[in-house]
């Protein structure tokens, strides 16, 4: 950019310092709730539930097929 272009800019610098600390914060949140060890948590976590009655077959089927697509896209590289 030049020089003009960055003087025009400058007012919405604020805002674009508030959207990168949002996507950095995304990011970060992403991968702590995609990690694949919080997801396997997660997985045992469901299947106790499953096994103490508090949640219905449909229901854990339902959230476990989730969680294996989070598994899954957290162990094989983005395109």
């Amino acid at each position: 950019m030049g020089v003009l272009s960055e003087i025009a800019l400058l007012p919405l610098a604020p805002v674009r310092g508030v959207v990168w600390v949002a996507e950095c914060l995304r990011d970060a949140a992403e991968r702590e709730t995609c990690h694949p060890s919080v997801v396997r948590a997660r997985l045992a976590a469901l299947n106790e539930s499953l096994e103490s009655g508090l949640i219905t077959p449909d229901e854990f089927d339902r959230e476990e097929d989730r969680l294996l697509d989070l598994l899954e896209r957290g162990t094989t590289p983005r395109g």
